[in-house]
Parts: structure tokens; sequence; C-alpha cells
């Protein structure tokens, strides 16, 4: 329980109260373990060619023997060359990196002592957590996940009110969603990418901006206008990246991201590999008081110039959408999916409150079908993962990224099954249980899509996978934002059935892009100049 709080906003607080005194780290309890954590070989490469990783020939260099090795990296002797300003080794103009026992190149090479994990079993590192930490932290994520999507959803029954509260059109009350899934799209284009920055990690992120969803519920739900309040659900939004119904909804909402935001800032330990080696290796430079002591995701940050870096934030997200054939082509379709669900919900307060008379409360237990379709395909799911795709990764734990496909080709069908079932049978003289099950199907094919689909694209595109997810986020909640002004007017001109059934044959029209993926997608990315060459 210590380790898992030390890591956390709260174990933060605490180590900076006692100032260091509690919550130690294994280097801080035993300041010897700091010779451990140095990686000789890239120690070397860095000396050698100014690069942590090798570069054909430049690869052989020269090192000492490892008694010397041993005795250069002495914690006493690697101090007092800090201390004294001088470079131990350095004899006749010949300085000698001391970690690895290579010669320093006076041109491109670089004096450094390459600070990695405690060996490739290192406990910190996320990936060799035990599977009760990582269940308990996907359980976080996906809990914050929950808490702040649902803010979506949970104004559309509140719209009615709205419309009586500020005298507003449907259209005018329905902006109050649309922005809200506006802000959501912009968000993660900025607080994705910041929160991949070593020095920054993922944890204050989720935090500060938890924190100010939390926070802008207050104004929201006590909004004297509409302007007002479609000013914050915009903001609401952007940083979570109804009589008076709608306000309490609000409340709820808040109450619901109040408690998700104690969870989090006591229980949730950063997650970013990058974020955990850049703060072991600044205490390590305290504790040894030498200044070579460098991670490798601090020394490539350094490398990289302010333009750089707005292209990575800004430009190279867009570039990869819309240049990256692969990347396009599921990007629009998982925007669709989206845009679906975003029209059809618009539909559930004609079918189940105009059609079949159910009231606020009752038009709530119309989504549980929803839920039931999701909860029935987690098992089976799963199983496929675990006896077929399990044993489809090699022994580095790499899976050929179209492999990744196969349920997509599935739940691609079961959307438009959804939409035909659910419009056609919405009718006075069918029973109301005919439409919510119809609804369980289309949980079945945004599982099995979404989740294949999200980590194909990190597979294929590995060295962008942040970029190319951070597009992802930003095109499906573009694309969303404005179909539900136009929704409940297309349902009610075309009615429910037909309206359904063309927001069904846009499905059709869009399955034979995981098909045409898992079969060519291989000659694809090896056209490419960013996707993955090596499977």
């Amino acid at each position: 329980m210590s380790e898992l709080i030390r890591d956390t906003v709260f174990g933060h607080l605490i180590r900076f109260i006692s100032r260091g005194r509690l919550l130690k780290y294994a280097e801080e309890r035993d300041p010897s373990l700091w010779k451990r954590y140095i990686d000789t070989e890239k120690s070397g490469y860095a000396a050698h060619h100014g690069t942590t990783e090798p570069q054909g020939e430049d690869s052989d260099v020269e090192e000492r023997s490892a008694e010397d090795r041993s005795h250069n990296t002495n914690g006493e002797q690697s101090r007092s060359s800090s201390s004294s300003g001088t470079r131990v080794g350095e004899e006749d103009g010949v300085i000698i990196n001391q970690a690895s026992g290579v010669e320093v190149d006076s041109e491109k090479g670089r004096d450094i002592y390459v600070v990695t994990w405690y060996g490739p079993d290192g406990p910190e590192y996320p990936i060799n957590w035990s599977h009760s930490k990582k269940s308990f932290v996907t359980f976080e994520i996906v809990l914050l996940t929950f808490g702040v999507y649902i803010g979506s959803a949970i104004y559309t029954s509140g719209i009615p009110t709205v419309q009586q509260a500020f005298g507003v059109s449907q259209v005018a009350a329905t902006l109050g969603l649309t922005l809200f899934v506006a802000g959501y799209g912009i968000g993660p284009m900025l607080w994705s990418l910041i929160s991949e920055i070593p020095q920054i990690g993922r944890n204050p992120i989720y935090i500060a901006t938890l924190f100010v969803f939390v926070l802008f519920q207050i104004p929201t739900a006590l909004a004297v206008n509409l302007g007002m309040l479609l000013a914050f659900r915009f903001l609401t939004g952007f940083f979570g990246s109804p009589a008076y119904d709608w306000t309490w909804t609000i409340w709820e909402l808040m109450w619901l991201s109040g408690f998700i935001l104690v969870l989090l800032f006591s229980f949730l330990p950063e997650t970013s590999a990058n974020n955990i080696l850049y703060r072991r290796t600044r205490r390590l430079r305290k504790l040894t008081g030498n200044d070579k002591l460098r991670c490798e995701p601090e020394f490539m940050a350094e490398q990289m110039t302010g333009r750089e870096i707005v292209q990575i934030a800004l430009i190279r997200p867009f570039i990869l959408s819309f240049t990256e054939p692969i990347v396009l082509a599921l990007n629009l379709y998982i925007a669709l999916v989206y845009d679906l669900l975003y029209i059809w919900f618009e539909s559930f307060v004609i079918v189940f409150v105009e059609i079949y008379g159910f009231n606020l409360g009752q038009l709530g237990l119309a989504f549980l079908g929803i839920l039931v379709g999701a909860l029935l395909t987690i098992p089976p799911f799963f199983w496929y993962l675990y006896k077929v795709q399990e044993k489809q990764f090699n022994e580095r734990g790499e899976i050929q990224p179209e492999k990744r496909l196969i349920p997509a080709c599935v739940g691609a069908f079961f959307i438009p099954v959804c939409l035909f079932w659910f419009g056609w049978s919405a009718s006075p003289d069918i029973h109301w249980i005919m439409p919510i099950i119809g609804s369980a199907f289309f949980s079945v094919g945004t599982l099995l899509l979404f989740n294949s689909v999200l980590n194909y694209l990190p597979d294929a595109y590995p060295e962008y996978a942040a970029l190319v997810l951070a597009g992802n986020d930003f095109m499906r909640p573009s694309f969303g934002a404005g179909f539900p002004l136009f929704a409940a007017a297309m349902y009610r001109r075309l009615g429910t059935g037909w309206a359904s059934s063309l927001l069904a044959f846009l499905g059709i029209a869009f399955i034979p892009i995981p098909f045409a993926l898992y079969f060519c997608g291989e000659r694809i990315r090896k056209a490419s100049k960013h996707a993955r060459q090596d499977f």
C-alpha cells in the first residue's frame, strides 16, 4: 500500500511535508543502489556518438574492463569529480566516460551516465507492476473516463427543462450538449500531449483538469442565462478532455466527479514510465551530487527545439490524421460510429416519451439495454483475447497490428443491426422492450470496434502512438458535436424507422474498412514512412 500511495499526489504531499522522511524510495534508503541504475552500454553510446542507441559501425565502442568500470563508478569518486569541477579520466586531452570506460568523442559524444530501470524486472516500471496494482489503476482510469464522459449524455434528459427555464428552442438548448462534446474533442490535443512530457507526467494533468472540471459544475448549475450555461458547458468539456431537473443532473455530475477526484488524488500513482524515470534521475542527482546522471527521456527532451515541440503538439497530429490512409480511414469510421451514437440518443426522447409515454425517470431506464449489451459482450471478448489473441504475440510481447482488427470485422455488422431493429420496432403496437433489446446491439458493435481500432493504431504507429490517438480523440467529438442539433428534426420528419435506417445505411457503407485493412493493411503500412515496418 505504501508503494501505491508514494507515487500519488497525496503521497508527494506527504513526502513534501515530511521533507522526504516518509515514503522513501529504495535509493533513498540505500544510496549505494544508484550504481545499479546506470546503463553502461547506453552511456558508452552517448560518449561515442551522442545518442543512446547504436549507430551502425559506431556501436563498436571501446570499453574498459569490468574492474575499471566498477572502480570508476564509485560514489565518492563521482561526487568528488562533480564538486571539484574536474573530469575524472581527462589525461592529455582525452576524456573517458567513467560509467562505461569509453572515450568521449570531442565532436559528437556526451559525457553522461544514462539512468535506467533496476534491471528488466524493475518493480517501478509500470509494465512490471503486480496484476492487482494494474487492475486497480485501470479501474481508476475507467472510473475517471466514465465520470467525465457521462457529462455529455446526462445533459440530454434535461434539454426540455432547459428550453422552459430559458425560453429557447430545442436546437439552442441542445447546444449545451454540442459544446461539451466540442470541448471534449479539443482538450486531448493539448492535455494528452502535455502529459507525455517527462518532466510533467500524467498525474498532474489528470488531477488538475479534473479539479477544474468539478469546480466548473457549480457555475454551470447556477447559470442565470443560456449564454452562461453554454460557456461553462464548453469549459467543462474542455477540462474533462433538469423543474430544475437539468440543474440536478449537473449537481449529480459534480458529486460523482468530486468523489473520483478524491479517489485519484489519494490512490492514483503516476503511470508515465518516462516521468517515473525522470524523477528517479533527479533524486539520484541530488543523492550523489553527480550532474552527469541523465535518463533517456530527459536526454531526448534536451535535444528538441521549441519549434519541434510546437510541431509535435499542434501540427503532426493533423498531418498523421489526414495523410496516413490507415489513420484517416479508421478515424473517419470511429467518428462515424460516435456521430451515429449521438444522433441516435436524441431519438430516445421521441421513442420512449412521445411514443411509449415514459416519464423522465423511466426514460433513464430505457438506456439499460445498452449497459446489458456491454456486459454480455465483455466475457466472450475477453475469452477471445485470452485464448486466441494472446497466443499471437511473440516473445517480445508484440503482435502483427492487423490481427487486432478481427473483432472489428465482427462488430461492424452490429451497428446497422441495432439501428434497423430499434427504428422499426419503435411503434405503439409493439412492446417497448423490443427497441430496448435492439439498443443492446450498439454496445456489441462499439465495444468490438473501439477496442480493436484503438489498439491497432498504436501497434501500427508505435513511435507516434500519442499523436495518432490524439488525432482520433479530436476527430470523434469534432464530427459528432454538431449532429445532435438536427437529430430530433430528422427523426420527426423521416419517422423513427426511416431515420434510423438512414443511419444504418451509413454504418453499412463503412463495414468494408476493417476488412480492407485486415487484408491490405500490411502493404499500406510498409509504404508509409511513419508506420511500423517490421511485421
